[in-house]
């Protein structure tokens, strides 16, 4: 006789489900286990979705257990986070007549581990049986060390030493009077961000114009050998050269005509040439082609238009100016390496098309979404005049300008809601009371900050989080966000400095960041004793061979007018003085070198 199956109530709780039951994902997934897993021991009775308040939890988890049919198991599934929305344990804390603090999970091992020697009878009063391992250690979501398995980065300060932000509900009288991040250097700065930016992802994708700026992620072989036939490297006359015949000289009737295009080639009549052009197939039996300038007429047609007689000139050698199939890419050698390139050039390009490559694996590149933030910006496009205290939105179409023109998809998250994989913010990182990007970033999206302030200027506040974020497969993953100074040129530096190369990181480059060079400095500059400055300046080639590079004009963060022209960044030490005319310096080039 079969016993009856156990019911389980499902709580969900989520805000998103709550507005909108379609998104919700969890409740069929847990029915299928339920159903699947539990030898039909187990059925899920009732699911129900609340959302993430305490009051609305509580209520339904009280309803079930005071109703008339109570269910043996109650499962709640959501708001267990970090973030201040997270109130699930909030709310069931207090139902619990007993805790059962002996019932532990070790992130990324079996707890059965915990019970030896009671495993076996915990089983059959729960009427499960083992439950057999599906990840190893460093597969789980709570393991120390990233999904795609290079090792994380080692946290440098204890939980209860980190800094958090500023709460926005307790008003500015409770605000943070200097920023709670420790200033970071820029080498720090960026070694974070390289370490926290995720292993690049292998797509397969055609091979057409859009591989442009890819980087291949295998070796590309050749489906096929270049040339596929026998060709000729110039035009003129396809013979035939044999031991029995090795002078080629004299005078020939042309048998035949053989053009770069498609269809079968006549095999040569003996003591008898064709006429070919560049490219084209030679006949089956033809060994040489000779260059039409060592040939001479000697007989055309009643008409006049055509060739009937040739007279050849010199000796052909055996393979004198004929491609061999494969001679110049075999069938199945290796064209391209992982790691390489596809460039504007085209050559890369071009390679894949001749051997008739129809697809390539790639390191996908990222996706990017730019937001600007701030009560007093507007599109930088409305019609009409600014009223006081208005300002137009001028970083987001910089930065999105940048992106593109470094290669990558840009979002504008003032338009659109797709999918990306890099979230750029811009403003709202000061110490303002309405400065709320930190706190939103760490108490609604329970992301992490990996650091405040940068010691630099411009860009001081800069700030590098990440996310955490759950994919359509149900596996964690992080997004990264760059939140940048709202003022124009600290957005635009610290976009190259910082952005750019998680962005090149990401998408399979060996060597990220903006390339260094040296030049030498037309005028005078003023040091700042406190930071080093990325001063922004135009760089161009001179006569003396050497690289020259000129300041934008005022470098006041705020000041649009020092990022026209600027095509290079000049890398100023942190020091008292003046670096004067004549010395050369390093700088990080953003954009064409300019000429004479």
């Amino acid at each position: 006789m079969s016993k009856e199956a156990l019911t389980t109530s499902l709580l969900i709780v989520s805000d998103t489900a709550f507005r909108d039951p379609s998104t919700d994902k969890v409740g069929q997934v847990l029915t299928d286990v339920f159903n699947q897993d539990s030898s039909n021991q187990w059925k899920i009775s009732e699911i129900q979705i609340v959302p993430d308040d305490v009051v609305e939890i509580q209520r339904r988890v009280t309803g079930w257990c005071d109703g008339a049919t109570t269910p043996n198991l109650i499962v709640t599934t959501g708001g267990t986070g970090f973030t201040q929305k997270d109130n699930t344990p909030e709310a069931i804390h207090p139902l619990l007549h007993k805790h059962a603090t002996g019932l532990m999970q070790v992130a990324g091992e079996d707890s059965r581990i915990a019970h030896i020697g009671g495993v076996k009878a915990l089983e059959e009063q729960a009427a499960i049986g083992p439950v057999k391992a599906t990840r190893g250690h460093n597969e789980s979501h709570h393991s120390h060390r990233h999904s795609c398995g290079h090792a994380a980065p080692n946290p440098r300060t204890a939980v209860h030493e980190r800094p958090i932000s500023n709460d926005p509900t307790a008003g500015p009288a409770s605000r943070h009077r200097e920023s709670q991040w420790p200033m970071e250097s820029v080498d720090d700065a960026m070694k974070l961000i390289l370490d926290y930016t995720p292993d690049p992802k292998v797509v397969k994708v055609p091979v057409d114009v859009n591989l442009v700026g890819c980087v291949l992620a295998e070796d590309v072989q050749a489906d096929e050998p270049v040339p596929a036939f026998r060709a000729s490297i110039m035009d003129g006359y396809a013979v035939v050269v044999s031991k029995a015949s090795p002078s080629s000289k004299g005078v020939y009737p042309i048998a035949s005509v053989s053009h770069a295009n498609p269809g079968d080639v006549p095999p040569l009549p003996n003591g008898q040439v064709a006429r070919i052009t560049t490219g084209a197939r030679l006949p089956s039996n033809a060994t040489s082609v000779v260059k039409v300038e060592e040939t001479k007429i000697r007989k055309t047609t009643k008409d006049g238009q055509e060739e009937e007689e040739v007279e050849i000139l010199t000796d052909a050698t055996p393979g004198e100016n004929v491609r061999d199939i494969g001679s110049d890419v075999k069938a199945g050698e290796t064209i391209l390496k992982k790691g390489d390139v596809v460039t504007a050039v085209g050559g890369e390009l071009g390679l894949l098309a001749s051997v008739g490559k129809q697809d390539v694996s790639i390191y996908k590149r990222p996706v990017v979404g730019v937001l600007s933030t701030g009560d007093e910006i507007v599109p930088h496009n409305r019609p009409g005049s600014l009223r006081l205290g208005e300002v137009r939105d001028t970083n987001r179409p910089t930065i999105m300008a940048a992106v593109q023109g470094w290669g990558f998809q840009v979002v504008d998250l003032g338009i659109a809601t797709d999918k990306v994989d890099v979230i750029v913010t811009t403003g709202g990182v000061s110490m303002g009371d309405l400065d709320l990007l930190q706190p939103t970033i760490e108490r609604s999206l329970g992301g992490t900050i990996h650091f405040g302030r940068v010691t630099m200027k411009p860009g001081k506040p800069t700030t590098f989080a990440t996310v955490p974020f759950k994919n359509n497969a149900g596996n964690r993953e992080s997004r990264l966000v760059f939140s940048l100074p709202g003022n124009p040129a600290s957005a635009i530096v610290t976009s190259h400095l910082f952005v750019l190369p998680s962005l090149q990181q990401s998408s399979g480059l060996s060597v990220v960041g903006l390339p260094k060079i040296v030049v030498t400095l037309d005028h005078d500059f003023r040091l700042d004793p406190a930071r080093p400055e990325y001063h922004r300046v135009i760089v161009s080639a001179n006569k003396d061979g050497l690289l020259h590079a000129s300041s934008t004009g005022g470098q006041r963060s705020s000041r649009v007018g020092s990022l026209k022209n600027a095509n290079a960044l000049l890398c100023l030490p942190a020091k008292e003085g003046t670096i004067t005319m004549g010395e050369r310096l390093q700088a990080l080039l953003m954009g064409d070198l300019l000429g004479l």
